[in-house]
């Protein structure tokens, strides 16, 4: 997860927010999350909605936040043109939310507007956004993109398979 956190520290946003649940002061303890704000999800056994009802929350201390990425800490391979073109199409568009189409298939980071985050903040279980904007496709800007989607980082093996090859 530091690898996508100092990534993301990178991207042109005022603030990054690290959602951490399960073995939460192990987590901190072993990880250098740099200038990303640390936020404990005590209720992280309910699944990926409470993660970002604790982010948005987060998000929402700075009234001056008019938009936030939701990007999952299990893929480290987002590519920073793709976050350059979510922004562009967010400054560009009336849509609440600006999701990456990689050839077909709908992928993170997803850029929210803050006018969708009480929605968003009313979810619950492990499904995230993803049921509420398929619900409403009128909200909804996606931006097309070449590229397959990045991998999601989930075992070990995953971890080999991404280690460059001698």
């Amino acid at each position: 997860m530091g690898k996508v956190v100092a990534q993301t520290l990178t991207w042109p946003v005022d603030s990054v927010w690290v959602v951490l649940g399960s073995r939460y002061r192990e987590v901190l303890d072993a990880v250098d999350f740099g200038d990303a704000g640390v936020i404990e999800n005590p209720e992280w056994e309910e699944g990926m909605a409470s993660s970002m009802r604790v982010g948005l929350d987060a998000a929402s201390l700075d009234p001056s936040t008019g938009a936030a990425f939701s990007v999952m800490g299990d893929q480290p391979g987002i590519d920073p043109t793709v976050v350059a073109a979510l922004l562009q199409a967010h400054l560009s568009s009336d849509a609440l939310a600006i999701v990456p189409k990689y050839r077909y298939v709908r992928g993170h980071p997803v850029l929210v507007a803050r006018s969708l985050w009480p929605r968003l903040m009313s979810l619950e279980g492990d499904q995230g956004g993803r049921n509420l904007l398929q619900a409403h496709p009128d909200w909804v800007e996606e931006v097309f993109f070449e590229q397959l989607a990045p991998r999601d980082v989930d075992t070990s093996d995953d971890v080999t398979d991404l280690q460059p090859r001698a």
